[in-house]
């Protein structure tokens, strides 16, 4: 079980850091053209990948079906339901790209843009959103392989497209002149690219498992149903993750400017914990697929000795080394304090986290969405209290950070962690067969 975890995990690790590494290479090759372009694109790629995020259910919901009827021995209806969640990926990514386009300007000024800033980031947004539809294809089509227990298909196309990327973008934005316009393209012609390439994989798979690839209303309409629940539950952390953003500045620029350290980590350590999360929803979704409800036990509870595990490895590299981290980022002893401080906290915290990203893998690969869309605005609404009681009381600075992160990191996790472990204990999570419902 330790090598199909890990054999899992490890691969599915490469292809999750594969966007943002899109946008550091966008960022580095913009960033020399000058700052109002680098302010440009901060702007549109903040928009850009909050669009893509709250569209994550498309890979999830499509994990949990693919896997739960493999398990149960129905690779064609397997296949014909990752078909069915590519065709709503398309339509939906028309739709948000068509909207994008529309809505860009105003978008950009409620962000804040104005100036020379404001006209880049319309500019790169209208053109790297032609890209969306690529981008949901990608996240559903990973869905489907992931499913199967293939997280070594994404991870090539990943690394191949990060380099193809780059290479695009050295070469309109430097070698054609075309300045961020070119970094834009560059970024949507990789994305098609990739999706070009994971479709014709699955579409190979379906064709031979006798799937059709006519889109079927009540296929793509069952993926949206499924997916609505994960989608409102990633609604709930991304708002609680916006109110801490909110806190950070309402308590100064050292305190944000230290938060942006520590949350920079944060996010790389989540990367490597969510996949295991990964790893649980293809092997609870087959094994429950299978009626093997002795198998899922075993599942979660090594996935989970492996997150816990894991988050102590991180948090204790993270508690300790603080102070070289802060080094790396700023020459500001305050805010070099302030990272020590508010990385110590997040370390001690980030067994707790390893705990729940991989119990969310655990449910979401159970098919048991409506159960996190309600747990995940309980949770928001426990935190926020707490969030904007530091807000209020909470001093400027390193202090003030610690207390940040003592809430995010400790009150938001603790309650995500009571939630989906009550779940977790019970059996009503636990459906067999090859539908959830």
């Amino acid at each position: 079980m330790d090598r199909e975890i890990l054999g899992l995990a490890v691969p599915a690790l490469g292809a999750l850091v594969a966007e943002p590494i899109f946008v550091l290479v966008d960022s580095a090759v913009v960033g020399h053209l000058g700052t109002a372009q680098l302010a440009g694109l901060s702007l549109a790629s903040t928009l850009l990948l909050t669009v893509v995020g709250l569209c994550v259910f498309l890979a999830y919901a499509t994990t949990a079906a693919v896997a739960r009827r493999i398990g149960a021995g129905h690779e064609r209806e397997a296949l014909q339901s990752g078909i069915d969640g590519m065709w709503l990926a398309l339509g939906l990514g028309v739709v948000l790209s068509a909207a994008l386009l529309a809505l860009a300007p105003w978008a950009i000024d409620v962000m804040g843009g104005s100036g020379d800033v404001a006209g880049y980031a319309v500019v790169y947004l209208r053109i790297s959103s032609l890209g969306l539809p690529g981008m949901l294809l990608v996240l559903a089509a990973t869905g489907v392989l992931r499913g199967m227990k293939d997280t070594r298909t994404p991870l090539y196309v990943a690394a191949g497209g990060a380099v193809f990327n780059t290479i695009l973008n050295v070469v309109l934005v430097y070698g054609f002149g075309l300045g961020i316009a070119g970094s834009a393209i560059g970024t949507a012609v990789a994305q098609w690219s990739m999706a070009v390439i994971l479709v014709a994989v699955v579409v190979r798979g379906a064709r031979a498992a006798g799937a059709s690839m006519r889109p079927a209303a009540g296929g793509i309409w069952q993926n949206a149903v499924a997916g609505t629940p994960l989608l409102i539950r990633t609604l709930s952390l991304r708002l609680a993750i916006l109110l801490t953003v909110f806190v950070a500045t309402g308590l100064g620029a050292v305190t944000l400017a230290g938060y942006q350290v520590v949350n920079s980590v944060w996010g790389l350590a989540a990367f490597a914990l969510d996949a295991l999360a990964i790893a649980a929803q293809a092997l609870i979704g087959q094994s429950l697929g299978a009626g093997n409800v002795g198998a899922t036990r075993a599942v979660l509870r090594r996935t989970l000795q492996w997150g816990v595990l894991g988050g102590a490895a991180i948090g204790l590299v993270m508690a300790l080394g603080g102070w070289w981290f802060a080094l790396l980022f700023t020459s500001d002893p305050e805010v070099r304090v302030a990272v020590a401080l508010g990385m110590a906290v997040a370390g001690v915290l980030m067994p707790m986290a390893g705990w729940v990203f991989v119990l969310d893998g655990v449910l979401i690969g159970a098919g048991d969405g409506r159960y996190l869309a309600w747990a995940g605005m309980v949770t928001l609404v426990v935190y926020a209290p707490f969030a904007l009681a530091v807000e209020r009381w909470a001093p400027d600075g390193p202090v003030g950070l610690a207390w940040l992160w003592l809430a995010f990191a400790g009150v938001f996790m603790a309650a995500r962690a009571v939630t989906t472990g009550l779940r977790a204990r019970g059996g009503r999570w636990m459906v067999t067969g090859a539908s959830p419902a």
